[in-house]
């Protein structure tokens, strides 16, 4: 077998990059800020797709959720323009096939938790005019969906709206965080192929966050890609063994301040897995799936910690050999670092 060059060009589904530069005034531009994804080391890892998150929670600004997505939206518009061509917002499928043939950076914008719509599905018209293309109905339970973490609860009369309106918009569905019942209401209800933009393999590691094998199987029989999440405690099971306690007992009501942040310095304390957890989440979902539904969702700015090896998006250049290691043909190498998620929203965005 050749061996593969040792970068390839990606698309990367998931990451939270834009709190940082909007909440931190972390420098987008700078190689050494203080940030997973820095437009340096993407053009070093040979990103050339990746969806910006912009994550709003109702419960961290209530009565303006929407105000909040629109200046995350305006904070990546300016973190465009500032490579001065080297990336542009993609609105459309041609936007994204010139980012492949060697145009700028393709920016996919993203709503993680449809919060900012105040509980009302038409409300997304005014987003697919801003430019989001790739829509998660909820982070936590909320007027559309339940989620993992959650009760449980299916898509609501709304949330079917929702998913209905998305797909006439030519917006992508996403359904990470999304519960078990809303996940089965999306493959009962949608027409176009979705996507899992930043889960792992639930038989792999038993987190709520990630797909079960039905799931997987589910989302690779409408045509769907998962995007493999680089959050230790989505990869290994002893990680998520010992730190999720930790996590959700900073997360309680009434935590103090200094506790939680007591809890999260010992939950950082655990170490981190190898990058042959990566490995095995990409093999088990082709083995459960096929090689066309999987691919990249870092979830990188949005997870404390990563796996060993892999410090920001530049270290992608090793996924490549990694996957050559695990058994992967160069064809088969390229699916997964960019083909699948490229393939899919050819066939979804406008």
């Amino acid at each position: 077998m050749t061996e593969p060059a040792t970068t390839s060009r990606f698309f990367d589904a998931h990451c939270d990059t834009v709190m940082k530069v909007l909440d931190d005034g972390v420098d987008f531009l700078r190689d050494d800020a203080p940030a997973h994804v820095t437009f340096p080391a993407m053009e070093t890892a040979g990103i050339r797709a990746q969806i910006f998150a912009c994550f709003v929670l109702s419960e961290r600004h209530p009565g303006e959720e929407a105000e909040r997505a629109e200046a995350m939206i305006r904070a990546i518009a300016a973190m465009t323009e500032a490579t001065e061509g080297g990336m542009r917002i993609a609105r459309t499928r041609n936007d994204l096939k010139r980012a492949f043939d060697g145009g700028p950076i393709a920016a996919i914008l993203g709503l993680e938790g449809a919060d900012p719509l105040d509980g009302k599905a038409e409300r997304l018209r005014n987003f697919a005019d801003l430019g989001v293309r790739d829509l998660i109905f909820a982070w936590k339970d909320n007027p559309f969906s339940g989620t993992a973490f959650g009760e449980d609860t299916p898509l609501t009369a709304e949330g079917e709206r929702l998913l209905g309106l998305a797909e006439e918009l030519r917006i992508m569905v996403d359904v990470s965080h999304l519960s078990d019942s809303a996940f089965e209401d999306v493959c009962r209800m949608a027409t176009k192929p979705f996507i899992a933009s930043h889960s792992d393999c639930r038989a792999l590691c038993p987190s709520l966050r990630n797909l079960t094998d039905r799931m997987i199987r589910a989302l690779a029989d409408r045509g769907g890609v998962m995007g493999i999440n680089l959050a230790p405690a989505f990869l290994d099971p002893a990680v998520h063994e010992r730190q999720t306690p930790l996590f959700r007992a900073a997360q309680k009501p009434g935590v103090s301040d200094e506790e939680r942040e007591r809890l999260r310095e010992e939950a950082l304390k655990i170490p981190r897995p190898s990058l042959d957890w990566v490995a095995k989440h990409l093999m088990h979902a082709i083995d459960v799936g096929g090689e066309d539904c999987v691919g990249f969702g870092g979830d990188l700015d949005g997870i404390a910690q990563t796996p060993e090896g892999i410090e920001g998006v530049a270290d992608y250049r090793l996924f490549a050999p990694l996957l050559h290691e695990a058994g992967l043909n160069e064809h088969q190498i390229e699916k997964v670092c960019h083909r699948n998620f490229a393939r899919v929203f050819d066939e979804v965005l406008p």
